[in-house]
């Protein structure tokens, strides 16, 4: 595992904005992008808000035939995956398209078409089904639908590893490309919001406001009361440094180590002791080389629920408490929502921190529950040069990921 992998594209379809400049305008201002649901009815249902997508055209990225074989969430991924491609200026033909893979995570799919599917079998039997649907039933589908329509033909593979599925397909994306056997993956995620999708994460009491309390999501905040459930794709191009700088590319940043474990608990449970997270974190720095003082900018996985934030502010803590400057710490999904794949979105937003040196604030935050770093406001020219995004999974499962920036002069300083 010796080449050096870096990200030299990044594409998004998301509530804040479909693509790069229009998604770090808002992000990177303190934009929230939650509002009431318009998708679906929600007078059945006690929570009534999300982080939707809109302005989204499938025809702004996708050719027409394929528009009509693909589910809504492959759609977004498809498009997503252009954009990384086209923002890496990576032109895909027979000299490499064997070298080009894909590597997904998602956490329920594609859960409208799955509805819609058991809808018709169950009611007017299986020779009603569309055949269309049945393809895109599966967590891969977005996967193939992106490798058709881009046409790679090198690794392709789909995580469902709940929460943090895009952040571990991210790390099997590196280790394929340090191997050498491929030269670049699209890799990331998404998940979509759905009436049935919802209706499960209300009947799992995830959803605020769980305990009573206004409506919102608040990460790492004394009075959260639940999370709000978001939408959309990220993708990020990682190639090799040395493919990259052949063919003149200028990548974002660089990945550098990266750190897994877990924790016994219940399937849809927390851990009650923050041993997981932590065991990640340091496995993640160990492989990275550095230490704790080193990092400087965290995007956590807080998403209001009170159990998570608790379990992840006290991994923080024992990690970065101690070090001389305490790291930046970061939660998007106080303004993406959590789409239980949002990896993929964080990981672009990390590579656009570290090549602007710039820190998305966190939106929902009045009352730390504990003394860390919490960025709050919009901060621009901050001096970052090592990055880390922390995956944390109900069930018990961690990823976290770390990056440093290539640019000369900027963040370079410790």
């Amino acid at each position: 595992m010796s080449r050096r992998v870096v990200i030299t594209g990044v594409g998004m379809v998301t509530p804040l904005g479909v693509g790069k400049a229009p998604f770090m305008e808002q992000l990177f201002s303190g934009v929230c992008g939650i509002r009431p649901i318009s998708l679906f009815d929600t007078s059945p249902y006690a929570s009534k808000l999300a982080a939707e997508v809109v302005g989204f055209s499938p025809k702004d990225f996708i050719r027409p035939a394929s528009i009509r074989r693909m589910d809504r969430l492959s759609q977004m991924i498809a498009a997503a995956a252009r954009m990384a491609l086209d923002d890496a200026g990576l032109a895909i033909g027979p000299h490499n398209r064997d070298q080009v893979g894909v590597m997904l995570g998602t956490c329920f799919g594609g859960t409208d078409v799955a509805a819609q599917f058991g809808k018709v079998l169950f009611n007017e039997g299986p020779r009603r089904v569309n055949p269309i649907l049945v393809p895109n039933t599966v967590m891969n589908a977005p996967a193939g639908h992106v490798a058709i329509e881009l046409g790679v033909r090198g690794v392709n593979t789909t995580v469902n590893h709940h929460e943090v599925g895009a952040e571990t397909a991210l790390t099997y994306a590196a280790a394929q490309i340090m191997r050498g056997r491929v030269d670049a993956v699209l890799a990331g995620g998404g998940d979509i919001i759905s009436e049935f999708f919802y209706n499960v994460m209300s009947h799992f009491k995830t959803l605020s406001p769980q305990n009573g309390g206004e409506e919102g999501l608040r990460p790492f905040d004394v009075h959260g009361n639940g999370t709000v459930v978001g939408e959309g794709a990220g993708i990020v191009c990682l190639e090799s440094l040395e493919g990259a700088l052949a063919r003149g590319a200028t990548p974002y940043c660089e990945i550098v180590g990266w750190g897994l474990s877990s924790a016994p608990t219940v399937p849809n449970g927390w851990p009650t002791e923050p041993t997981g997270p932590v065991l990640a974190l340091h496995r993640a720095l160990a492989a990275a080389g550095i230490t704790p003082g080193d990092i400087d900018y965290i995007c956590a996985s807080a998403n209001g629920g009170p159990r998570l934030d608790k379990l992840e502010a006290a991994a923080l803590q024992q990690v970065f408490s101690a070090t001389e400057q305490r790291p930046r710490i970061t939660a998007l999904k106080g303004a993406l929502g959590e789409n239980l794949s949002s990896g993929g979105m964080r990981t672009a937003a990390m590579a656009l921190s570290l090549r602007h040196q710039s820190v998305a604030p966190i939106t929902g935050l009045a009352e730390a529950i504990a003394e860390l770093n919490f960025v709050c406001t919009p901060e621009a020219e901050v001096p970052i040069c090592y990055g880390l995004i922390n995956g944390i999974s109900s069930g018990g499962t961690f990823v976290a990921v770390i990056f440093k920036t290539l640019v000369e002069g900027r963040g370079m300083g410790r």
